[in-house]
Formats: C-alpha cells, structure tokens, sequence
C-alpha cells in the first residue's frame, strides 16, 4: 500500500524508534504515547482491518502476539503486565488502515479503557 504510513515504516522510508524487528513483525514507539510504554506492533504485510485476514495470515497473527511477549519481557513488564490492544474499524478508534497492537505498560491501566 503506497500511502500507508505503516508500510513506509516498514520501508524505513519514515523514521522510527523501532524496538523489535524480525521477518514479519516490527514494534516501535507510539509518537503520542498514552502509557509509559506505548508501542505500536505491526505485522510487515500490508492488511487493512481484521475483515481482511486471509487463512494464510493466521501464522503472522500469532507472531505478532510472540512478539509482543518478547518485548515486554524485555522491557521488563512480565511481573506487573501489559496490556495488549488492537482497534478495528472506525467506531472502534482505528485511525491507520493497517492492523496494529499497542503494547502499553509501566503502570496501572483502568477498565473500562474508553
């Protein structure tokens, strides 16, 4: 997707403060971020919402969540936790047509979020 800022991310043809990359997922900070660890995790294909989720992006999926968890261990958020979030669609808050996580963390989150 040419106009995606997620894909241009991907591309590195906009910059990012990138934490975690490897084949199919990448995690980096939140430009506006809502906890002291906010992070956005993105899988590097190109999928709009969930809606568009083929059987054969099922694997990507689940690497994202592994992803997640290596992260926040490495952040040190496995004692007290993280939470893990994805928006799809408008009402639900999805700004960016390109299915992403927030990782947020490092300190107590309230319920319900919004």
């Amino acid at each position: 997707m040419q106009d995606c800022i997620f894909c241009k991310i991907v591309k590195k043809e906009i910059p990012a403060e990138i934490v975690y990359e490897d084949e199919h997922v990448m995690a980096f900070k939140d430009i506006h971020p809502a906890a002291p660890v906010h992070l956005l995790l993105i899988p590097k294909k190109h999928i709009p919402t969930f809606f568009d989720l083929a059987d054969e992006d099922v694997s990507i999926i689940g690497r994202v969540q592994l992803a997640a968890a290596r992260v926040a261990q490495q952040l040190n958020l496995e004692e007290k936790g993280f939470r893990l979030v994805s928006n799809c669609k408008e009402d639900a808050g999805q700004l960016i047509f390109h299915i992403h996580y927030h990782l947020l963390g490092g300190r107590a989150l309230q319920w319900p979020p919004g």
